[in-house]
């Protein structure tokens, strides 16, 4: 892959692993961001209250305001690295996935678990496989990027 013609900085990889490839473009994740966040919020305003809903925002709004915030080019601004942009893919990925069981909504709201559990699972398989990079140079821990592909030490 030419990272030169690729818009952006290439992120390190997390925990020197993740992602496992670079396929799916940061573009396209960016916007599989916005249609998840919207789809957990749908879902959750689609349950009418309780526990289905409260997941639904607290997932969903959690989703469009760290894309609105992250350092990549779909975002209003850029003060969310893109690692820890990456981490919290992972990590609200696998809590929609777990959510409908671990508060109870699953058997009550069974149509809106099954938005949760598939977005979830498509996060996080996504994020398995997308190319992040950030716009700024800006990495966890505030330092800038030194090399130009982005991944040195």
């Amino acid at each position: 892959m030419d990272h030169s013609a690729a818009a952006g900085i290439l992120s390190r990889p997390l925990f020197g692993r993740l992602p496992l490839r670079r396929v799916l473009s940061q573009d396209v994740h960016s916007v599989l961001d916005y249609v998840a966040g919207a789809a957990l919020v749908g879902a959750g305003v689609a349950a009418g209250g309780g526990a289905a809903k409260a997941t639904g925002w607290a997932l969903g709004g959690g989703v469009l305001g760290v894309s609105l915030l992250t350092d990549y080019q779909l975002s209003l601004t850029k003060l969310v690295p893109i690692e820890a942009h990456e981490l919290a893919d992972y990590a609200y990925g696998l809590g929609a996935v777990l959510a409908p069981f671990v508060f109870g909504y699953a058997k009550r709201h069974p149509g809106v678990a099954a938005v949760h559990v598939l977005v979830g699972a498509v996060t996080v398989v996504a994020s398995l496989f997308t190319d992040y990079r950030c716009q700024t140079g800006m990495h966890l821990g505030g330092e800038l990027a030194t090399d130009p592909e982005g991944i040195g030490a």
